[in-house]
């Protein structure tokens, strides 16, 4: 299994920016699938975005198209999300995930591995 450390949560006010980083250790990297997604109080855990293992194919939901941004850095064991003008609803914990050997994935249960999550609170 791989291990995954979020950080980068933080409190914001809407139309703000902010940057998650997920680091990863144990198994080689580069042969997992990489999702973040993320549960809101009384809400199911959904998926925000995803990246391949060759880091150039990304996938996102409506929700999070065009505000959003997944990338990866294989050598350094790290995938980034950058989140662009936030809103009060993006407000969550957010948890990135990887899927062993994978091309896709948007299910929670899709994933084997999870970190502990970072806090993303976005103020109005």
């Amino acid at each position: 299994q791989v291990q995954l450390v979020e950080s980068g949560g933080g409190l914001v006010q809407a139309g703000d920016s902010l940057s998650l980083s997920c680091a990863a250790s144990g198994r080689t990297f580069s042969d997992y699938f990489i999702g973040w997604f993320r549960q809101a109080p009384g809400k199911a855990r959904e998926f925000v975005a995803g990246i391949q293992r060759n880091a150039r194919t990304t996938s996102y939901p409506n929700s999070a198209e065009g505000r959003f941004t997944i990338s990866r850095d294989n050598a350094k064991n790290t995938v980034y999300l950058q989140m662009n003008n936030l809103k009060p609803e993006d407000t969550a914990v957010y948890y990135c995930a990887a899927r062993y050997w994978a091309l896709s994935g948007t299910a929670p249960g899709d994933f084997g591995s999870w970190g502990q999550g970072t806090q993303v609170t976005v103020s109005s």
